[in-house]
C-alpha cells in the first residue's frame, strides 16, 4: 500500500470531512429516501431516483475518504530540522521574474492543493521544480502557457 504524504492541517480536513458526511449527509439522504418511497410506486419516482442516485454518491465519496485517510502519512513540517531547503509542508514566497509579482505558496499533497488559497501540490510542475532548491535560486518550469520563471524569496517552516 502506496502511503500519500499530507499536512496535519488537510489530514484534519479530511476528517472533518468524513464526519460530516458520516454524521449529517448519510442520516439527511436516507431520510429523503423514505420520505420519496412513501410517495407511493418507486418505479417512475424522480425523487427516489435523485436520492438513490444520491445515496451511491455518497457512499463513494465515503470510500474516498477512507481510503485517504488510510493511506495518509501525516507529515508536521513544524517537526523537521530547519534547513535552507523546500521540502513538503514549506511556505515559500517566490517573486515572478516576468511580471514582479510575488507569491507565496505552500507546497501541499494533491488532495489539499487549491492554487487560489495558495495551496500548490508537490506533484504539480511548480511543486516539482521548487523542492529541494534554496532561498535565491532560480526556477523555470514548463506551464501550458509557456515556460515560467521565479526567484525563491524565502522559505518558511510554519
Amino acid at each position: 500500500m502506496q502511503r500519500s504524504l499530507i499536512t496535519p492541517q488537510g489530514h484534519a480536513r479530511l476528517v472533518q470531512e468524513l464526519k460530516h458526511a458520516k454524521e449529517v449527509l448519510r442520516p439527511q439522504v436516507v431520510q429523503d429516501i423514505a420520505e420519496a418511497r412513501a410517495h407511493g410506486d418507486i418505479s417512475e419516482n424522480s425523487e427516489y431516483e435523485d436520492a438513490k442516485e444520491r445515496q451511491g454518491l455518497l457512499e463513494g465519496r465515503i470510500r474516498l475518504l477512507e481510503s485517504m485517510l488510510a493511506t495518509a502519512e501525516v507529515h508536521d513540517i513544524s517537526t523537521v530540522p530547519k534547513r535552507d531547503r523546500i521540502i513538503f509542508g514549506s511556505t515559500v514566497d517566490l517573486l515572478n521574474l516576468d511580471t514582479d509579482e510575488e507569491v507565496t505558496y505552500q507546497i501541499v499533497s494533491d488532495y489539499e492543493s487549491d492554487v487560489k488559497e495558495g495551496r500548490i501540490s508537490y506533484t504539480s510542475p511548480i511543486g516539482r521544480a521548487l523542492i529541494g532548491k534554496s532561498s535565491g535560486e532560480e526556477v523555470t518550469f514548463q506551464t501550458p502557457n509557456g515556460d515560467r520563471s521565479y526567484e525563491i524569496l524565502d522559505i518558511h517552516y510554519r
